[in-house]
């Protein structure tokens, strides 16, 4: 029974420090058009913490909720924030005139800040 106790106890204690990073936010984001296709700017906001918790892609979504691309991020970037990845060659309909982008971490998932930006003609 106290080994039960101490597992609840020590559940409690670290599930704020595995949670302190909080969530993914996109906070800039910069679009080009280049011939038919857009290349992206994304500046994501996240307290990487380590292999085990940092945000790991960020996706831009049309304006019927399809994912039009996505960015993955393939490590954590403690010492570097925010940080801004690149993205081009993402193929867009005429139709969409505007989308969102987001951020995705590894605890998480998504929920933090989003950007809904306008497409440029």
């Amino acid at each position: 029974m106290k080994a039960a106790r101490w597992v609840v106890v020590l559940s409690f204690l670290l599930l704020p420090a595995m949670l302190f990073a909080g969530e993914a936010d996109v906070v800039r984001v910069e679009v080009n058009k280049s011939g038919s296709s857009y290349s992206f700017n994304v500046t994501v906001q996240h307290g990487d913490e380590g292999w085990q918790h940092y945000a790991d892609k960020w996706d831009v979504i049309g304006s019927d909720g399809k994912i039009l691309a996505t960015r993955v991020l393939y490590h954590p970037h403690v010492n570097e924030q925010p940080f801004t990845r690149s993205l081009s060659g993402v193929a867009i309909d005429a139709g969409n005139r505007e989308v969102i982008v987001r951020a995705h971490d590894l605890v998480h998932g998504y929920g933090g800040q989003e950007m809904r930006v306008e497409l440029p003609e």
